[in-house]
């Protein structure tokens, strides 16, 4: 056998995305290409490592044993450049961070001063639900995650980051609430939701639970962007975290409702496995993390302070 670095590469990022054109889009390269190095890699196999049904691709199970061969191949080679770097006095490796999608507004700039210093670390940042941002810090699949709702079933450490306020949302085209009988309106009015397993939907769930309002039109979304731009555009309200909607309420087109129990505040927190074992780039990230994150929230959420002790009508 005569495979390549190269073809593993291209065969791992199939096998993860199981699409040759999804692939191709995060390599960089044409289908074309991409293509030919997976059929070059099969051909080195006498068992199929790929079937298509229904048009869709699938490992078959060898594949999948080669997948993870894979990947482990592809760690070492990483690890093997890594040691290089620290042996030449700089530190080198991967920070993973899994956040909730609504975090995607809050750890970038935690992380841009880190990443610019120590220019030799890769980052491999997830954004995605709750749900699954638990479950990669469960199964160690990540160094920290970022959350706004702790959960209990772990035994974690963490670091508070800042506030996470949220706020009852509509555009000014959307059906206008009753100021004098704002709760009972909100009851009749269309309610944009975040999908199960949102820490954003669980909040707004028992908003309206506590308040005994019961839903009547009921429309659910699959992310944060595509909740807001529903609310803008006149669906419905929603509840939804401040630090997602600057932009919107700088120029009006999304507008702050006050109601009895609102804002909701939380707060954002780095959490990891108090059983981890932390790499040098992760241990070096988090005395970073500590040292800087007054003068972050002060430098780059000072906005955020002052829409926070606004009053609303």
């Amino acid at each position: 056998m005569n495979y390549t670095l190269n073809q593993l590469r291209i065969f791992v990022k199939v096998a993860q995305n199981q699409s040759i054109t999804k692939a191709s889009e995060e390599l960089h390269l044409t289908q074309p290409a991409v293509s030919i190095q997976l059929r070059n890699f099969q051909d080195q196999f006498p068992i199929p490592l790929t079937e298509v049904v229904g048009r869709r691709l699938y490992l078959t199970e060898f594949g999948k044993e080669i997948a993870l061969a894979s990947e482990k191949v592809l760690s070492e080679i990483n690890a093997i450049n890594y040691k290089t770097l620290e042996y030449g006095g700089n530190l080198a490796g991967q920070l993973k961070i899994a956040v909730v999608s609504t975090g995607k507004y809050v750890m970038p700039y935690f992380l841009s001063g880190f990443m610019t210093k120590h220019s030799k670390v890769d980052l491999v940042m997830d954004v995605t639900n709750k749900a699954s941002v638990i479950r990669s810090l469960e199964n160690n699949e990540v160094d920290f995650a970022l959350v706004s709702v702790l959960p209990k079933h772990l035994n974690i450490d963490k670091v508070e980051l800042m506030e996470n306020i949220l706020y009852l949302v509509g555009s000014e085209d959307s059906l206008k609430i009753d100021k004098k009988r704002r709760l009972k309106s909100l009851a009749n009015a269309p309610l944009i939701f975040r999908e199960n397993g949102s820490a954003t939907r669980m909040a707004m769930e028992n908003y309206l639970n506590s308040k005994n309002i019961k839903v009547s039109k009921k429309v659910e979304l699959t992310s944060n962007e595509a909740v807001k731009q529903a609310v803008v555009a006149g669906l419905g309200y929603s509840i939804m975290p401040l630090i997602g909607i600057k932009n919107e309420l700088m120029n009006d087109s999304l507008k702050i409702y006050n109601l009895p129990g609102l804002p909701i505040k939380t707060n954002w927190n780095l959490i990891w496995m108090s059983s981890k074992r932390f790499s040098p780039v992760a241990k070096t990230f988090l005395k970073y993390l500590k040292e800087e994150k007054e003068s972050i929230i002060q430098t780059e959420f000072n906005w955020f302070k002052s829409y926070a002790k606004k009053e609303y009508g």
